[in-house]
């Protein structure tokens, strides 16, 4: 039997070296770029993209925000959107004048309802900021008169390229803090108060990158 042939060794080809595959951005599939925190939710992801950084200027929404936003401390704000129609619906639609008429038989079938998050002194909280949410408006004609005052009436477009770009407050924040602290509101420490500007779009703090920005510039 003849000996076989070792095969033929073809000399090596240069090739330029493959660049890894650029990292998804949060969002994906579709393939928007958005701001890391939205994740891949749909339900964050559609906070995101619909309400997060859209000024508000209605009362009742705002008051919606501010009862969230003092829910969330210590929490996660996904934990709080799973839970706002607990919250719509146990106090009463956000209604800031019926819920400043809660009292205790309100409050104790609140703390018995898994809708939300069972804490009484958030839940005492919420009430006592609608009867100081009525006198703001008393005083002020609307809240949102009251408001966005704080950021001279129109939103603050900032430039933002990287979450460690975003700060946790800032001294808009800082007074308006201080200020609805004087007025009798709890819960409203200037971390929380940032993070109810940033969600009701007195600023825009969408990163750079992320699709929303330039679609939330020049929004009033």
């Amino acid at each position: 039997m003849a000996a076989r042939k070792a095969p033929e060794r073809k000399a090596p080809v240069d090739r330029a070296p493959v660049p890894p595959s650029p990292p998804a951005p949060s969002g994906a599939p579709d393939g928007r770029s958005r701001c890391a925190w939205a994740g891949a939710d749909p339900l964050y992801v559609a906070y995101h993209d619909t309400e997060w950084g859209v000024p508000v200027h209605d009362d009742a929404r705002l008051f919606e925000f501010l009862v969230l936003e003092g829910a969330q401390a210590g929490l996660s704000w996904l934990t709080i959107l799973r839970k706002r129609e607990g919250y719509r619906r146990l106090f009463a639609g956000f209604d800031v004048e019926r819920v400043a008429r809660f009292g205790d038989g309100e409050v104790a079938a609140l703390m018995i309802d898994a809708a939300i998050v069972r804490n009484r002194a958030k839940i005492e909280s919420t009430i006592g900021n609608a009867r100081a949410f009525l006198k703001v408006v008393d005083e002020h004609g609307s809240f949102e008169a009251y408001q966005w005052r704080f950021v001279g009436g129109a939103p603050i477009v900032n430039v933002r390229r990287t979450m460690a770009d975003v700060p946790a407050t800032s001294p808009e924040s800082d007074a308006w803090s201080k200020d609805l602290k004087q007025r009798g509101f709890k819960f409203v420490g200037s971390t929380i108060v940032y993070a109810h500007m940033q969600a009701v779009g007195m600023v825009n703090d969408h990163l750079t990158t992320c699709f929303r920005h330039a679609e939330c510039v020049g929004l009033r």
